[in-house]
Formats: C-alpha cells, sequence, structure tokens
C-alpha cells in the first residue's frame, strides 16, 4: 500500500439543479428544487405545477393514478366542449378528493390551465330534494373553449412529465502526482447509514467475524458482500494517468463503469484516444455495464489509466493528453 499522508479528498456530495443550475449540498437539493419552481411559475405556470405534481409526490402509483383522472376530466372537455357539465369539477366529488386534491401541485394545475373556483347551487338529497345548497366547483372559463389545442398540450406534458431530478456533480478535481493517491478521507455524505450507525455497524461486524469465519460458505460471504456495498449511495473515484496526473469524480454506487470512462473522455483533449482502465489489483474494467458497487469499486477506489499500445508512442512524444483548463487548475495531494 502506498504511504502518504491522507487526501482532503471532498467536503461532501453536491447537486446541481436542472433549472438554475446551482451547486448546492445534498442535504439542501429538495428546498433548492422547491425554491426553483416556485419561481418558475412566473414563467411558465402550467410547466411548474406539473413539475411540483411529478416531483413532490413521492407515491409514482399515486401520481400516475392522479394524472390519468386529470386528463380524463381535459379530455372530456376536448370532446365534448359543448356540454356545459365536462367544463364542472366538484371539489368535494370523492374521486377528486380521494385521487386529486391530495397531493400536491394539483389545485395550481387546474388554476393555470383555466378553472377558477365557483359556488354554485345543486339539488338537495333525499329528504332536502326540494331545497337548493351549494358546494364549490372548478369551473373552465369560456375564453378557454376557443384554446382546446392548448388544453390538448397541457394534458401531453401532464401525462408525459417525469419528476425534476438534481444531477449528481461530479465535482471534477485534478490532482498532481502524489504518492497519497490511494488514500481516501469520505464526508459521512457517501453513506447511507449514520456515522454513529457506521460506527456500530462495524464494532458488531469485528466481534462476529472471527466466529463465524470457519463456518461461512463461499455464497454466505459473497452474500455478505453485497449487502455490504448496498450500505453506499455515492463512491468517489480516482483514476491515475501514466503521467502521475490523477483525475477524481463523484459518482452514484449504482452507476455503471460506462459512465467512468465516458467521465475520462471529457477530461481528455482528444476524446477518441483508446484508453482501458484498471482496477485495484490491476484487472481490467471491461465489462462497462458493470455498476460500481459489483465491481467492489466503493465507497472509493483508485483506478489506472493504460493506453492503447497504438497510441503510446504517440502521446509520449506530445504534450499532456489532459484538457489544458484541467491541467491549470491541478491541486496537489497532501
Amino acid at each position: 500500500e502506498e504511504e502518504g499522508a491522507a487526501a482532503p479528498s471532498v467536503s461532501g456530495v453536491y447537486f446541481i439543479c436542472p433549472l438554475t443550475g446551482v451547486v448546492v449540498r445534498k442535504d439542501q437539493k429538495e428546498k433548492q428544487l422547491r425554491e426553483a419552481i416556485q419561481a418558475y411559475f412566473s414563467v411558465n405556470p402550467v410547466a411548474a405545477s406539473i413539475m411540483e405534481i411529478h416531483t413532490f409526490n413521492k407515491d409514482r402509483e399515486k401520481v400516475r393514478l392522479c394524472v390519468e383522472t386529470m386528463a380524463k376530466y381535459l379530455d372530456n372537455i376536448c370532446l365534448h366542449p359543448e356540454e356545459e357539465k365536462y367544463r364542472k369539477i366538484k371539489l368535494q366529488n370523492k374521486v377528486f378528493q380521494e385521487r386529486i386534491s391530495c397531493l400536491e401541485g394539483t389545485h395550481k394545475f387546474f388554476q393555470a390551465v383555466g378553472f377558477e373556483t365557483k359556488t354554485l347551487p345543486v339539488p338537495g338529497q333525499g329528504k332536502n330534494s326540494w331545497r337548493n345548497t351549494t358546494e364549490e366547483f372548478y369551473v373552465l372559463k369560456e375564453e378557454m373553449l376557443s384554446r382546446l389545442e392548448e388544453l390538448k398540450d397541457c394534458r401531453e406534458q401532464l401525462l408525459s412529465s417525469e419528476p425534476l431530478r438534481a444531477q449528481l456533480h461530479r465535482q471534477p478535481t485534478l490532482f498532481r502526482p502524489s504518492p497519497a493517491a490511494a488514500r481516501f478521507e469520505l464526508p459521512h455524505d457517501f453513506f447511507s447509514l449514520t456515522a454513529e450507525e457506521l460506527r456500530r455497524e462495524q464494532r458488531l461486524r469485528t466481534e462476529a467475524v472471527e466466529k463465524a469465519a470457519m463456518l461461512r460458505t463461499r455464497a454466505m460471504r459473497e452474500k455478505e458482500e453485497q449487502r455490504e456495498m448496498r450500505k453506499y449511495n455515492y463512491t468517489l473515484l480516482r483514476v491515475r494517468f501514466p503521467d502521475g496526473y490523477i483525475l477524481q469524480g463523484t459518482f452514484y454506487a449504482q452507476e455503471s463503469v460506462s459512465v467512468l470512462y465516458n467521465f475520462v473522455r471529457e477530461a481528455l483533449r482528444d476524446d477518441w484516444l483508446p484508453f482501458e482502465l484498471l482496477g485495484p489489483g490491476g484487472l481490467k474494467l471491461t465489462d462497462e455495464n458493470l455498476a460500481f458497487n459489483e465491481c467492489g469499486l466503493v465507497p472509493s477506489a483508485l483506478l489506472s489509466l493504460a493506453w492503447d499500445a497504438a497510441v503510446t508512442a504517440q502521446l509520449e512524444e506530445q504534450r499532456s493528453p489532459l484538457r489544458p483548463e484541467l491541467l491549470a487548475g491541478a491541486q496537489s495531494l497532501s
């Protein structure tokens, strides 16, 4: 194992808001998304309300049922624009209450596509059938009847949209050659468990290892290793180039090896240059469909890059294959 002091790896896991481009720490991403969507209402209230529905209601089955029911309301209006009954939605209707009203963003959507709230008289029921009462309705504004194509577009957006996701920030960093390349210090963001849970897990595992070592079969050990790998949400990977420079990035533990190959290509002056990545121990990462946690590359790992033999001599004679802006910002590992 390489000698050297522990490297200051990263301060945490960060995400990029897809609406604003703002970079925030993991525990702030939900707040940032909410603020960004809220601000987007002034730009496109229909799109913003759809984002709310798909992003902040976590039960995907409830969301599916909700948007299908909402789409049905719009379908009926577009198919029968002359029939007034389809332009009214009773807010206390059982289906509306159970499928739609309880989900975030739905009321904003109806308002954005042209519905307004009205109190209307309704016939009495049973013993009170002779007496009219009033109830709250959403009623489509008359002007929207001449804009049915817009209503159809809103329906399609509602059905086809996906949750808005903050994008994991790779935090690409280039380090100068260092004997500390294999040393990592990871923040708690990289683990599914809390710090206290991790300490307890480590203590219990240490106590149990010696007792169980002689009894476990290979299959049992592999199953335990897989369970261990699932504890990690993220992984910090470093790729050491033949000239000693080290490229670092943050990834989801479940992402595939192909993502790392693409990450490295984006750091090259010429992204067509053929290369291979070697894991710890020199094992070639040939199956790019494998996830990092399936390869044991979690929660951190140092890999090596080997150029294809056809370009090795050519590269030795030329300038660094890395992009100039990366080289200019290269840092030192201490």
